[in-house]
């Protein structure tokens, strides 16, 4: 147990990212078998499953920081992160820009679409209740940027921090936490390709996940990290992009699935363009703080002394 615990304080990294895989996708396969006794689900099947999947697959993010940072800093590392959830004593700009920079970029490229065809109508236009529709899509957004922030800058952003830059660590969370939602979208694309073989809509989408908005997106969330220290806004950005693909993205099968999302990408790089055209140094530079208890143990010098009291 005391080997355990001490790789897990020597390799933090790793440890996170492969507890929040296991513990995420065990949970949806377990719970895809248990709702409907198999893992090829029918369309229908999967909307059955989406109750039980979903909040399956968000314990594990949250899971894995709680349990890495009891084992990698006990107490002290507790109080760090709560301190960290509640710091809400930042710069307005940096609220705006978290609140906003998803429905920017995720309405201009659909309105662009649906202006030449009604296959690419939001979803807020098509659904009765559109009351409805915004509220489900809030409270889905609070839920999910909340749990999964408490995982993923909560724990893997500081520590990536420690060794890449604001960028390496953008891209390099970015691209995990883009396989992270594979199996939601293996089992989900029976019901959403209309057509399009699924070996094909999977490869499409891993290409998009690997050059794709959510890649893009933790980017621009790693920089406005390092410039607040704060979870809370973390989640908050997290929260805006999940309701806002929730109200906006487009609920047509086959081809509009395959056409929006690259349009959405598109703005988001361009947007991350902009952001390292103007500020370079943050996105490569060193970092300028680090919580205390994220900090690697200092390594005495060869051969040096503890001096006695």
């Amino acid at each position: 147990m005391h080997a355990l615990a001490k790789s897990m304080r020597r390799h933090q990294l790793p440890w996170y990212f492969g507890a929040t895989f296991v513990l995420s996708w065990g949970a949806i396969v377990l719970a895809v078998w248990a709702v409907t006794g198999g893992l090829s689900p029918t369309p229908e099947q999967f909307q059955l499953t989406i109750p039980v999947t979903v909040p399956a697959m968000l314990l594990g993010p949250a899971t894995a920081s709680l349990v890495l940072t009891g084992v990698v800093s006990g107490r002290a590392g507790y109080q760090e992160l709560w301190a960290r959830l509640l710091t809400w004593r930042v710069d307005g700009r940096w609220y705006l820009f978290a609140v906003l920079v998803a429905p920017v970029t995720l309405a201009v490229p659909v309105f662009v679409l649906w202006w030449s065809s009604r296959d690419y109508a939001p979803r807020i236009a098509t659904e009765p209740d559109r009351t409805g529709t915004l509220a489900m899509g809030v409270v889905l957004g609070l839920v999910v940027g909340l749990l999964e922030e408490i995982g993923w800058t909560g724990f893997a952003i500081p520590r990536a921090r420690q060794h890449y830059s604001v960028l390496w660590t953008g891209l390099m969370v970015g691209v995990l936490w883009g396989v992270w939602h594979f199996f939601v979208n293996y089992w989900g694309g029976g019901g959403t390709n209309g057509g399009v073989p699924l070996a094909v809509f999977m490869s499409l989408w891993l290409v998009s996940v690997l050059v794709g908005q959510l890649t893009a997106y933790r980017l621009l969330m790693v920089w406005v990290y390092e410039h607040t220290g704060s979870v809370l806004v973390a989640a908050l950005m997290h929260a805006s992009l999940a309701a806002f693909q929730f109200i906006l993205n487009p609920l047509t099968p086959g081809v509009p699935q395959q056409v929006y999302p690259w349009g959405q990408a598109a703005s988001m790089w361009l947007l991350v363009a902009a952001v390292a055209l103007t500020s370079r140094e943050e996105m490569t530079g060193p970092r300028r703080f680090l919580p205390l208890h994220v900090r690697s143990p200092q390594r005495r010098p060869h051969g040096s002394r503890r001096r006695r009291r």
